[in-house]
């Protein structure tokens, strides 16, 4: 499970590369569960949360456009 905290802290390209990799691995997991070769779907369910998490970061370190008022 990553920390919000540090994935705060990382730098964009950081956020995008990790993003990617979690996005295969994501992938990879699933064909294993599908075709029954992982009995561990909690580790799917593990790496979408954290795949949010990391979007969720990417999001925030997004500059806004519209001032806030």
């Amino acid at each position: 499970m990553m920390n919000p905290k540090d994935l705060i802290q990382k730098q964009h390209d950081e956020l995008t590369r990790l993003a990617a990799e979690l996005s295969a691995d994501i992938r990879d997991l699933r064909f294993k569960v599908a075709t029954r070769q992982n009995a561990k779907v909690r580790m799917l369910r593990n790496a979408k949360k954290d795949l949010a998490r990391v979007l969720t970061a990417l999001t925030q370190k997004k500059p806004t456009t519209h001032p806030h008022v």
